[in-house]
Formats: C-alpha cells, structure tokens, sequence
C-alpha cells in the first residue's frame, strides 16, 4: 500500500482539463475525414472503396449530388487513399443532436467524362458546438444540480456491439479522464439512469431488451448512440440480424460518430446532450423517429 502511495505522489495528477483545453489527441489518432470540397474532382472512387456507404453520389438533372455521412464513416482512410481530394484528420468532436447534421451534401456541375465542376457553395463541415465547450464545462455540474439533483447517472447498453466502444467508455472512468469529476456515475440499473448510452448496431435478440431498459428510465431521460453502429448500423448496416441505428427502436437525442469515438469525443457528445435537458418541464415522449408526440395522446 505504501508503495502504490508512493508511486501516486512522484506521479501527480494525470486527469486531464478538457473540455476547460481542447482535447489532447495523438496527430496518429483517426477522426473526421476532411474533404476539399472546392477542388474535388471526382467522388465516384471514393464512394466506391467505403465499405459503410458514407460517402455516396446520385445523379441529378443539373449534375451531381455528393454526400458524406459522419454518422457511416468508420474512419478507415479507404477514401483519402484513392482520392487525394480526402485527408484524414485527428478531429474527433463530432457529436450532433439530430442526424441530419452528421451529412454533408455539396452539387455539383459535371464534365462530359464525367468529372465535376462549378460547385456551387461549399458545405458546412463537422465541428464542435459554435458555443464554445469550456463555458459547457464550467457549467456542467451547475446544470446537473438544477435539472438532475447532485448527479447524472448513465445505464450502458450493448445492443450488439463489437466491444470496441465498451474499451473507451471504459476509459473515462480511468485516473485520465475521470468522468465523476462531473458528478456523472454509471449504475447497473435503468430505473436509477437519467441518460441511456447505447452502443452497437441493434440486434433482433437485443431489440426487445433495448425498448425494457428505454421504459425502465424515469422522465426526463437522455438517449446518446455511441459510435457508427449505434448511429447509423456502421458495417453491420440492417439486415437480418440487426435493426440498424439505435433510433430504428428508439429516440435517440445525440449522435456520437466514430468507430469506436475516443473518451474525448464520449465528452463531447454527454455535455452536448446535457445541453439539451429541460429546465423544467420534462422531456416530452417521443416516437423512436424523433417526432414529439402528444402527451395527451393514447
């Protein structure tokens, strides 16, 4: 005991100060794929080598309409070797509360061989909130007490993950990241959770477990999807074994992209969805698309 005592002194604080700093990634580490959208000059390679579908292309009257979706992208590097047009950055806050921010469409004008041209305007990237994440930060444990009590509590689900995502939840209860720092526990039931953090594609066996756990929640109550299967089925897509994203089944309030997303990208997405609690009144019920539903209603 003495000796671990004494390690821990000559080795001092090691937890880091994100969101207070930008997060500390390897310039290694494998984020958001960064396109020159501007000079790009041909997107049918790079749709045809992704292995999720998250870059595709249709045809269009005018031309031709290119879409990257965040929410697919295993972050593989397959596009940017075959298109000098991608690179692969470190990126990694990447969590939206909607979908339909995770895709980002650019059209263009095309060649007669089929090459485009004349882009119009170039699309909004992936990027952290516009609101800085340090006032979020600073603001977390204020905004917990106010909506929450003392504390935010996360129930975990595998829906049928490859456990990639599992290793870095895992590490933010590690001395680096030190997720209770923020008053945030994870516990073992739903019935005592305020956000559920789902991971995996959804299987057909964990379909009916996942509704359970989803209604086993009190109000208000916080779904984060965790990585490309739990936001849009990743590799595994839909098929017969799988539903696909977790909001197939049900409402999902933040989209966290990656495969897996690092402990500073789990961040992001849990502060992000904290954001979006009600300072009163609870979350209304919503239907697993994402519209509100009535709470009137049979």
């Amino acid at each position: 005991m003495f000796e671990t005592l004494r390690q821990s002194l000559k080795t001092g604080v090691v937890t880091t100060s994100y969101p207070q700093t930008p997060p500390d990634v390897s310039a290694h580490a494998r984020g958001r794929p960064e396109i020159d959208w501007a000079n790009w000059k041909d997107a049918r390679p790079a749709a045809a080598i992704c292995p999720t579908g998250a870059i595709e292309f249709s045809a269009e009257p005018a031309g031709r309409s290119v879409t990257l979706d965040l929410g697919k992208c295993i972050f593989c590097g397959l596009c940017a070797d075959v298109d000098p047009a991608i690179r692969m950055t470190s990126q990694c806050e990447l969590a939206a509360n909607s979908r339909h921010r995770l895709r980002h469409t650019a059209r263009y004008q095309l060649n007669d061989d089929g090459t485009q041209r004349g882009l119009p305007a170039v699309p909004a990237t992936a990027r952290a909130n516009a609101e800085s994440i340090a006032p979020a930060g600073r603001q977390l444990q204020a905004r917990i007490r106010s909506v929450l009590g003392r504390s935010l509590h996360i129930r975990e689900v595998d829906a049928g993950s490859c456990n990639g995502c599992e290793v870095e939840i895992n590490g933010l209860n590690s001395p680096v990241y030190d997720i209770e720092r923020f008053g945030i526990h994870f516990v073992a039931s739903p019935r005592h959770a305020d956000m559920l953090l789902v991971t995996g594609p959804v299987t057909r066996n964990m379909e009916l477990a996942l509704r359970k756990t989803y209604d086993a929640m009190p109000a208000p109550r916080l779904v984060v999807a965790v990585g490309a299967c739990g936001c849009s089925g990743g590799i595994f897509g839909q098929n017969y074994a799988t539903c696909g994203g977790v909001d197939a089944i049900i409402p999902v309030d933040v989209y966290i992209p990656g495969c897996p997303p690092n402990p500073h990208a789990l961040l992001h997405g849990i502060l992000l969805a904290i954001g979006r609690l009600p300072s009163g009144a609870p979350l209304q019920k919503r239907s697993a698309g994402g519209a509100a539903e009535d709470p009137g209603a049979v």
